[in-house]
């Protein structure tokens, strides 16, 4: 997003002076800002961080004896640049518009970021920072691919020529993991403990992950210091939700009608949001538990439910409604042969490999689940949702696919959805002829793969770090050709395929 200046003279910029002009229908910081510490840095300040986490600091900062719980922000990317001079200007500030499904709106503006350091322009800043004693926790949101692990092994890359750098230069950072493991040989020989790394993306076991490519990386830097992270560094696992659309201009207008001053860089966002987190951590916490956030002892079924259904459940609609020529989820699972389409893979393919799970009902979740996809004053584009498929699908749709091939069990709906990226990623085109918007690491052997498909039917299975052995699973195989033939057939229309697919199912 691009800046926006308005027109309108009268419109001030939002910053910690400007708080005091706001309409009282807007929920602001209570809390002393200027005696709040960071205690935790945070890797990766996006829109999903600004909607989640940093929401539950913020309400947790406005209980006394909170103040140490501040966050600093961190971007490692030059592309990170416009969002810190943002920031910078609004003193950390910004807004947050919460919109209810039955267009009730919430106006917040977020206090919980008091600093914001830039990598690129200072990376021993950002390692003196995560050292610091005041830091006990680092967190996370760099999204799948942040994590630089082989989608089908699940086995750290050392052939990545960011983390070959950081091996080979351990004070010249450009990862995440660069940055971590630099700053813990600090507090290492400074005599300091250890922060705790709490990832905050949509990965399942993410501080596993975490902790997995963090020890792999540093083993491979340092041994003695790896061993000493094995030892000290706690990596909770924690399930996060909340859906969080890319910021557009019509977000930067809402704010100046509805505030009365100009944030550059808001956030939208639905009003559910869900964080539950593993009670294992290096140093002290916070106490999210206050502010609607669960501690559990395993977080385990948590995840695995919302990743497989609601995850998931986006990528159905994100693929199959892209093909179709929808632009949003609303409006996607708003057509009911979708909206049937996602409930039957749900209950049909997800539902039989999920864990019964205490405090949870199922159905219940599933109904919350459609409900919050249609809600009209979200707008989660297609093209956000299917961005970076590689990276999310091994986890949200695969592993439900193979776990359902071990168990004899019909993959026909997940399948279809297979043979749709296939095509997606083949033609980049809608059935309407639409151009469609494929941000992907990997878009370039997606498309390469794709493209042998009309000579070979099962070509893209071939792409092994994503679909592993299903090129060699018979069962899976045939259903997979039944959907190419479908989908490749002249004048296919997605939705009729759909049909055919439920049809099968029933029978």
């Amino acid at each position: 997003m691009t800046q926006h200046q308005h027109t309108d003279a009268l419109v001030t910029g939002l910053n910690q002076q400007s708080l005091a002009q706001l309409p009282s229908h807007v929920d602001t910081p209570t809390y002393d800002r200027s005696a709040v510490k960071a205690g935790i840095v945070h890797i990766g300040v996006g829109g999903f961080h600004r909607a989640h986490q940093a929401v539950y600091v913020n309400e947790l900062l406005k209980t006394p004896g909170s103040e140490q719980w501040g966050i600093c922000g961190v971007g490692l990317l030059e592309a990170n640049r416009g969002l810190r001079d943002i920031l910078k200007q609004q003193d950390y500030l910004y807004t947050l518009t919460v919109r209810h499904p039955d267009g009730k709106i919430d106006n917040k503006v977020i206090g919980s970021m008091i600093d914001f350091l830039f990598a690129p322009e200072g990376k021993q800043a950002v390692i003196n920072k995560l050292a610091h004693s005041d830091t006990k926790i680092v967190s996370l949101t760099i999204t799948e691919g942040g994590y630089n692990f082989n989608p089908a092994t699940g086995e750290f890359d050392t052939s990545n020529p960011d983390i070959i750098n950081d091996i080979n230069n351990p004070n010249d950072p450009i990862t995440a993991f660069g940055y971590i493991t630099a700053a813990l040989k600090l507090r290492k020989e400074q005599g300091l403990g250890a922060f705790t790394v709490q990832s905050c993306d949509n990965i399942q076991h993410n501080g596993n992950v975490t902790r997995k490519m963090l020890l792999a990386f540093a083993t491979e830097q340092d041994k003695d210091l790896s061993e000493w992270i094995e030892q000290n560094v706690s990596f909770p696992n924690a399930m996060v939700d909340r859906i969080t659309p890319v910021s557009k201009k019509s977000d930067i207008d809402y704010v100046v009608d509805a505030y009365g001053v100009s944030d550059e860089w808001p956030i939208t966002c639905e009003s559910f949001t869900q964080w539950v987190i593993e009670d294992t951590f290096s140093d002290s916490r916070p106490n999210w538990d206050v502010v609607g956030a669960q501690f559990v002892t395993d977080v385990t079924p948590y995840e695995t439910m919302k990743i497989r259904l609601l995850n998931a459940g986006h990528s159905v609609l994100g693929l199959l409604g892209s093909i179709h020529g929808y632009g949003t989820i609303d409006e996607t699972v708003s057509d009911e042969l979708f909206a049937t389409y996602l409930r039957a893979f749900m209950d049909k393919e997800v539902t039989p490999n999920l864990e019964p799970l205490e405090g949870i009902d199922l159905e219940s979740y599933k109904d919350t689940l459609i409900e919050r996809f249609a809600n009209p004053n979200i707008k989660d584009s297609l093209a956000r949702i299917c961005s970076e498929s590689s990276a999310k699908l091994p986890k949200f749709l695969i592993a439900t696919i193979n776990e359902n091939l071990v168990q004899g069990r019909d993959v026909s709906l997940a399948t279809l959805v297979i043979a749709t990226w296939c095509l997606y990623s083949d033609k980049s085109l809608s059935e309407n002829g639409e151009q469609l918007e494929i941000q992907d690491a990997m878009r370039k052997e997606l498309n390469s793969y794709a493209q042998e498909t009309q000579t070979s039917p099962i070509a893209f299975l071939k792409l092994t770090s994503l679909f592993g052995k299903l090129e060699h699973n018979e069962t899976f195989t045939a259903e997979y050709k039944k959907s190419i033939a479908a989908l490749y057939a002249p004048n296919s229309k997605i939705k009729a395929i759909m049909q055919a697919v439920l049809d099968q199912k029933s029978n």
